[in-house]
């Protein structure tokens, strides 16, 4: 029987001779991954998780400033505590601990206002409470935000683009494994950043029950 020729050997001898089915492959496999990466488990697009990516840092690096001036006062706080026990006399030891206190408590009025954070609702996971807290965060953060130069605004494009670029060279599933770890991160801050919060709230609250305990009026 004689030998049919298949209509296609030649097309491959060529491609393979030329690297082409090298490159085929590598485009084939570009296609599926590209088809893996329409969606997630979660359900979320590359777009997607790239833009929670990007909520998710934006919000850490606010709260960061959030608690380290939190922590501050606080640690401020006690210090000027510590000291004031030297001082004998009760009129200006009080007069010390006055002055203090409304050096932290100053925060809920002119910085507090501007982060406030949800209670975690009991059945509320931990991705959708940091997400919501991220979303209150993000609109107090606008209202709240100075007038920005535009070589400022200049180099927070160029650092956008620099992470946009590296996170796209990242499969979704990539992306979305850093966003669990950033979204764990952030959770443990927003805890201790709520205790931090409370513990301010507290001396607001208890101002007037320390100055009766001092029996002085101001």
């Amino acid at each position: 029987m004689p030998k049919i020729a298949c209509p296609y050997e030649n097309i491959i001898q060529i491609a393979a001779s030329t690297n082409l089915v090298g490159k085929f492959t590598q485009s084939v496999r570009r296609i599926v991954q590209d088809v893996k990466d329409e969606g997630t488990a979660s359900g979320q697009t590359k777009e997607e998780v790239i833009e929670t990516n990007e909520r998710l840092r934006a919000v850490r690096i606010r709260l960061d400033a959030s608690y380290e001036t939190a922590k501050r006062a606080l640690v401020d706080l006690m210090m000027k505590y510590t000291d004031s026990k030297q001082v004998r006399n009760i009129f200006q030891r009080y007069n010390l601990l006055k002055v203090m206190i409304k050096d932290v408590i100053k925060l809920e009025t002119q910085y507090w206002t501007l982060v406030d954070i949800p209670r975690q609702e009991k059945q509320e996971t931990v991705p959708v409470f940091v997400l919501r807290a991220c979303a209150i965060m993000e609109k107090t953060h606008k209202s709240g935000e100075g007038v920005k130069t535009s070589a400022r605004l200049a180099e927070e494009a160029e650092s956008k683009r620099e992470r946009i670029d590296r996170l796209e060279n990242l499969t979704t599933v990539q992306i979305e494994t850093e966003n669990t770890q950033m979204t764990n991160d952030l959770y443990r801050l927003l805890k201790k950043y709520t205790g931090l919060r409370n513990l301010i709230r507290d001396l607001k609250a208890h101002d007037d029950l320390i100055r009766n305990c001092f029996n002085v009026s101001i």
